[in-house]
């Protein structure tokens, strides 16, 4: 994979942030005042159980959901009280997301999965796509439909897509979590090479061996943030096993 050397960017502040979903008997408290700092060039790990409030918490600092409460900076920007619109233009200037399931276009190319979304946007270069496929590892797949793609390519193609709009933050939700033990290195190989090329990457995971890989880890139950640390020596993730 080519990397290239870039100023770091994308740092997050959180306040106080809280997100409630329903009402009444039926509310339930997703996330209770959270405070998070990440640093333009960290990769983070949020760690935590399902119900945790770890996708939430992502899902705030990347404008596709809004808090109930809080003050919240992505990027040197303030997101707190956005509008949807106002959030949608924040998530195309500055968000690039891969999640757990592929969510491409069964009827495109991987070439036009990632041509889509600069067209959508209308960030970057389409003529891009190439390259960025090359860059993770599929030159010689990208006229391939995704139901001719094993399940790690897919995600590949995802994380080509991703990066497509030259995004100041990676948000990256359980991207492992439907990949088997080999083929979900790959994946953490290619994020934790995108780190080191001046990438602000921040990752949701259950899985505490993928913590390893992390600058510093947010451990998050019952919606509250329950532990930060450092990892003084980060793992290589080519050694992650679990």
């Amino acid at each position: 994979m080519t990397t290239h050397t870039m100023v770091a960017r994308g740092g997050v502040q959180l306040r106080a942030v809280t997100k409630t979903y329903g009402s009444g008997d039926a509310e339930v408290q997703a996330l209770r005042d959270v405070d998070v700092d990440i640093t333009p060039g960290e990769l983070v790990v949020v760690l935590g159980p399902s119900g945790s409030g770890k996708t939430t918490l992502i899902n705030i600092i990347g404008g596709i959901e809004t808090a109930t409460g809080g003050q919240i900076v992505v990027a040197d920007q303030n997101l707190t009280g956005r509008n949807p619109a106002d959030l949608s233009e924040f998530r195309r200037q500055h968000i690039g997301f891969v999640f757990q399931f592929f969510n491409l276009v069964p009827t495109l190319t991987a070439r036009e999965n990632v041509e889509v979304l600069i067209e959508l946007t209308g960030r970057g270069d389409r003529d891009a796509a190439p390259r960025l496929l090359a860059d993770v590892g599929l030159g010689d797949r990208m006229d391939h439909f995704p139901a001719q793609l094993s399940g790690g390519q897919q995600q590949r193609v995802a994380l080509a897509r991703a990066l497509a709009t030259d995004p100041d933050l990676l948000l990256a939700d359980e991207p492992t979590g439907a990949l088997d033990l080999a083929t979900g290195r790959q994946i953490l190989q290619l994020l934790q090479r995108l780190h080191r090329s001046g990438r602000t990457v921040v990752m949701v995971t259950h899985n505490a061996s993928v913590a390893q890989i992390a600058d510093r880890v947010i451990t998050m139950v019952d919606g509250h943030v329950q532990s930060v640390r450092r990892n003084e020596s980060p793992a290589d993730a080519a050694d992650v096993a679990w």
